[in-house]
């Protein structure tokens, strides 16, 4: 997280920043530019980085990780994932938080969730809980569901770098398939157990729910 990010974040949660002026809070932050100031308060805004807690009536920094506030779940999202061809970096840095009922996933806590943008139409004929995922959809993520079943949809690593596919484990001739649900032609992607940690496969964990931009 930036220096100057945190500073607008923390000064945020007890002042009004449009009314105090841009210029005069750059001046008490010891911020040379204004349009610094426009800029990250404008991230905080749209990435959900700062929520009011209805118990202590009081604005809040959001938390690096998934949290409840009433019966809502904030949910992080911590950068994005190809559909395809295992491309995008796995990078974790949070990029801000998602905000959902508790009652839309169903489960009684968020610990364990992470949200994952989706790069690319690659499973844009998939079915998860009736919705596919297309470029720029936010991806609902379970970390503690590594251990995928057959048919289950994922997060994977391969190489650094991260992938929603199905996956399919087939026992007689050790190898698991990641295979794309799409429109488009895309081949799989066939690992022999023997490759697995050569290759860097993990798996971070199974999709939960698509959030449809």
């Amino acid at each position: 997280m930036n220096e100057n990010f945190k500073k607008i974040l923390e000064y945020s949660k007890n002042n009004d920043i449009p009314s105090i002026g841009y210029r005069e809070v750059a001046r008490q932050l010891g911020i040379k530019n204004p349009q610094t100031i426009i800029y990250y308060l404008k991230k905080i805004e749209s990435g959900g980085w700062l929520y009011y807690d209805p118990k202590t009536k009081t604005k809040k920094s959001a938390k690096r990780k998934a949290f409840a506030v009433d019966n809502f779940f904030n949910i992080p999202v911590l950068g994005a994932a190809n559909c395809g061809l295992a491309t995008e970096l796995a990078e974790q840095k949070i990029q801000g938080f998602v905000k959902i009922s508790q009652k839309s996933l169903n489960i009684s806590t968020p610990d364990n969730l992470m949200a994952i943008k989706a790069i690319g139409d690659s499973l844009n004929q998939a079915n998860i809980k009736g919705d596919s995922i297309n470029n720029g959809d936010y991806v609902i993520v379970d970390c503690s569901k590594k251990n995928p079943n057959n048919g289950d949809y994922i997060l994977s690593i391969i190489d650094g770098a991260s992938n929603f596919k199905r996956f399919y484990k087939d026992d007689n001739k050790k190898e698991i398939r990641l295979v794309s649900e799409s429109t488009l032609d895309i081949p799989p992607i066939v690992l022999h157990e023997d490759d697995l940690h050569e290759s860097g496969y993990t798996v971070n964990g199974t999709i939960l729910r698509v959030i449809k931009k």
